[in-house]
């Protein structure tokens, strides 16, 4: 459920087969839809994440699970990390072009982080929301998202996911390397980020340090988790200590169990 400040909360969403049918539609969040309805300018507050609304359309999005459009911009040496921060307190989109930044990548990159921190914003939330209207965002101008685009990405993503590797604790969870007997070679992109798992890093960091975007890191952890490469560390105390416990095939059918309760 979201609230709109200064308005009464709508009334609570009955979770039945309309949410399924909404779904279906492609409909996320039906307080984003109501908002592109009213072309409505400001930030929409979720607990994953924030929107920025201009005019009914998505400008800019917000995650703490997805590395920033900055990291992005500066990762790999596009943009020098100074100049963003200097654009960002000026709120300036032409002091990023006049620092070598072309519109063409500026554009690019901010589609990616928008979609990437869209798709975690709009997960599942157990806390309602807040949308204040408000003044439009200083990249609001790069690429607005209809909403309708942005809510069938998110759906697409999900299932694409699901497909990979239905089991989500994947996403969030510190992870550990499986290393089997007989390991599969990996593309370069999935190696670069199994060289990351450590037992402590999770899917953001991971995304961070490389400087990429979020979901494709996920997609690479649940390939790498179908593979039986990559597992989710397991908690230091156990119930019920087996001499198997260090048996990779063990572990693997372990996790398909997993995999199969989680459908």
């Amino acid at each position: 459920m979201t609230v709109v400040a200064g308005t009464p909360p709508p009334r609570l969403p009955v979770r039945d087969r309309q949410a399924a049918l909404r779904e279906a539609r492609g409909v996320v969040s039906p307080m984003l839809t109501r908002l592109a309805d009213e072309r409505a300018t400001g930030v929409l507050h979720r607990e994953h994440g924030t929107l920025h609304l201009v005019q009914g359309r998505v400008v800019h999005a917000e995650s703490p699970l997805a590395p920033s459009l900055g990291t992005l911009l500066t990762a790999h040496g596009g943009l020098d990390a100074t100049a963003w921060r200097d654009a960002e307190d000026s709120a300036d989109e032409a002091h990023l072009l006049r620092h070598g930044l072309t519109p063409g990548v500026l554009e690019l990159a901010q589609v990616s982080a928008l979609y990437d921190a869209a798709y975690f914003a709009l997960a599942p939330s157990s806390t309602p929301g807040r949308f204040r209207y408000g003044g439009a965002h200083w990249l609001a101008a790069v690429h607005p998202v209809p909403v309708d685009d942005l809510e069938r990405e998110t759906l697409r993503r999900r299932a694409l996911l699901r497909r990979i590797w239905p089991d989500p604790a994947i996403d969030g969870a510190p992870l550990v390397r499986a290393d089997p007997v007989a390991a599969p070679a990996v593309p370069s992109r999935q190696a670069a980020v199994l060289a990351r798992v450590d037992g402590v890093r999770k899917a953001v960091d991971i995304a961070r340090e490389l400087g990429r975007p979020a979901f494709h890191t996920l997609v690479h952890l649940r390939r790498l988790a179908a593979a039986g490469l990559v597992a989710t560390r397991t908690p230091p105390h156990q119930d019920h200590p087996s001499d198997a416990a260090g048996d990779p095939y063990v572990a693997l059918l372990k996790r398909v169990r997993d995999a199969l309760e989680a459908l």
